[in-house]
């Protein structure tokens, strides 16, 4: 099942998505709410609380629904999916050919560092380049979205855990990650982490271990890779961040980017104003944005975004 977030007045509702013959639709989710006697919206982070219940309701309320309940996905404006995940966790140097093209030594186990949360943005939303930066760089990403509480997790909890998957965008600032050891700055400056277009459900690709994966910049291809390329899987990502500390439902976890990075290329190619990226995984779709100045020069225009929202979510079944 595959599932987005949208405001719906300032809230962060939750819809389902389905493909039909005239583009991509979307089902608000609804719950009834007996203290105030009404049906109320459902946000992401509702259901990831009571996972083990929705999705199972999800399924009925897809199944129960009828053609008039289903709205133009470009009707709606849509966000991040886990719009604000309790924390947003990275495993770095986690593809085979990433590691290689660093010239860093294969990790003996994965190796965490931390985003702050505020840094997500969803689809079609800016990439600001900040004035403290002049090297900004893309990484495609597969995000593991937590559904289950998991610590000290064993294969099969680990597995049971995972509710689901996105695409999101590690965007760094290279500069600013020579500076120390930790990498948590350079990966936390405001839109420097795009999410989206939406949640896959863990059912549909169960451990995501060979899905393709790339990014291009002005459509022009960047990374070219598999999720086979991952030194550590999904299952042992979720193990070993929870022999840690507890993950909650909500968390989200990346999980490492392919080769192409801009840094390793002869010469550089960092992010400018005006770019526009894509990264495209293989069963979820197509994540884009568009690349501006801090003072909010070459911004993508309202006129263009529902059709862009709309195209990202169309392509779910042709990537």
């Amino acid at each position: 099942m595959k599932l987005i977030s949208y405001d719906q007045s300032g809230f962060a509702a939750l819809a389902i998505v389905r493909e039909s013959a005239d583009g991509s639709k979307v089902l608000p989710v609804t719950s009834w709410a007996a203290a105030e006697d009404m049906t109320c919206a459902v946000s992401m982070r509702d259901v990831l609380q009571d996972w083990t219940y929705w999705k199972g309701r999800l399924s009925e309320l897809a199944a129960g629904s009828r053609p008039e309940d289903w709205l133009p996905a470009a009707e709606v404006e849509i966000l991040a999916p886990v719009p604000s995940p309790g924390s947003l966790i990275g495993i770095g140097l986690n593809y085979e050919d990433h590691a290689a093209e660093t010239g860093s030594p294969r990790p003996s186990e994965p190796v965490v560092f931390a985003k702050h949360p505020s840094c997500i943005v969803g689809p079609w939303r800016d990439i600001i380049l900040p004035e403290a930066s002049q090297e900004v760089d893309y990484e495609a990403e597969l995000a593991i979205v937590i559904g289950q509480p998991a610590f000290h997790a064993d294969v099969d909890e680990a597995r049971n855990a995972i509710a689901g998957y996105t695409i999101m965008n590690d965007v760094t600032a290279r500069d600013w990650q020579r500076r120390t050891s930790q990498w948590m700055a350079a990966k936390s400056f405001p839109s420097f982490g795009p999410m989206g277009p939406l949640m896959v459900t863990a059912d549909e690709l169960g451990c995501a271990e060979d899905l393709k994966i790339s990014l291009s910049v002005n459509q022009k291809r960047r990374q070219d890779s598999s999720t086979s390329q991952m030194i550590f899987g999904v299952v042992d990502i979720v193990r070993h961040v929870s022999s840690v500390w507890p993950l909650a439902p909500g968390d989200v976890i990346i999980t490492g980017t392919p080769a192409g990075v801009g840094f390793t290329r002869h010469p550089a190619a960092f992010l400018h104003a005006g770019d526009v990226v894509e990264v495209s995984i293989e069963g979820i779709g197509v994540l884009t944005n568009k690349v501006s100045t801090a003072d909010g020069s070459r911004k993508v225009k309202a006129s263009g975004t529902s059709k862009g929202l709309a195209d990202s979510l169309h392509t779910l079944g042709q990537r």
